[in-house]
């Protein structure tokens, strides 16, 4: 099952990360979404465009505690939990991709910001893509990280789907740890492994089942029709990503890659991470 999985580069797309407490402390402040679940978000300096970073799978914006402190010297940053994760809203039935692209426009409407990029970790590439068709008009560009590594592979098949599905449903905390575990390079630090696959284990079963679902079903590659600015992938290479695929769907695609490191590339070297992020905004806002 984990060999379906590692061929099929889906694990990339799977994050589950979350830290329970960023250092700078923040007051949280709160967007209603289409559906009226409130979203959890901070807001931290100042400046053009302002970064919208998103988190992945199981997460919450705990996630980019090593870049909002960076970032914020020179940008408005805007950081998010998407529902059912962190401290947002968990009444909603279904967890789709698209609603969760709601949950990000209602931040930004919020925020009442016209200058945005959205910066989105795994499963969350999809999302900004959601979010970047209800606010095409505010974006400026989108940066996937370690996601999107080939537009053509969503929807994946039921069958293959259910690979992965049934185990979690028969148990969840021992089987999403073992795939988080999969989820990096054998040089990773332990500290930091042992940490996330502790995170994912506290995550609500149902809430994750119902993301991974939907995450399945979502085609790439109508998305992509409403994307008229830059879209960088700021990938690992713990899986292969297929420029010469993606370039036939979208002219503005590029791809930098970033060697040595797994899946949770902003955390394992935050420093490289940043150095590069700060480089690809710059290209963004040229």
């Amino acid at each position: 099952m984990k060999r379906i999985f590692r061929n099929l580069g889906i694990l990339v797309v799977l994050a589950a990360f979350v830290f329970a407490v960023y250092s700078q402390v923040t007051k949280d402040k709160i967007a209603i979404s289409r559906d009226g679940v409130r979203i959890a978000y901070s807001v931290y300096g100042k400046g053009e465009p302002a970064l919208v970073f998103v988190h992945g799978w199981c997460g919450s914006r705990g996630v980019w505690y090593k870049q909002i402190p960076y970032f914020a010297k020179k940008y408005k940053v805007i950081a998010l939990d998407l529902a059912g994760h962190g401290k947002s809203g968990s009444q909603r039935k279904v967890y789709t991709q698209e609603a969760f692209g709601e949950d990000v426009a209602a931040v930004v409407k919020a925020e009442k910001e016209n200058k945005i990029i959205l910066i989105g970790h795994s499963m969350s590439g999809t999302v900004i893509l959601q979010a970047n068709r209800l606010i095409k008009d505010k974006t400026r560009g989108l940066v996937a990280i370690d996601t999107l590594e080939n537009f053509e592979r969503f929807p994946v098949s039921r069958e293959t789907a259910e690979e992965y599905l049934g185990p979690l449903r028969k148990d969840f905390v021992k089987n999403s740890g073992s795939f988080m575990a999969g989820m990096f390079t054998k040089n990773a630090d332990p500290k930091l492994i042992k940490q996330v696959i502790a995170n994912v284990s506290r995550s609500n079963p149902q809430i994750a089942i119902s993301t991974i679902e939907c995450y399945f079903d979502t085609p790439v590659i109508p998305l992509l029709a409403d994307v008229n600015v830059p879209l960088w992938c700021l990938n690992a290479d713990l899986w292969p990503s297929f420029p010469e695929i993606n370039s036939k769907y979208l002219k503005s695609y590029h791809l930098r890659v970033m060697p040595g490191l797994g899946h949770f590339l902003m955390v394992e070297d935050p420093d490289g991470f940043n150095n590069q992020l700060e480089d690809i905004i710059s290209r963004i806002n040229a």
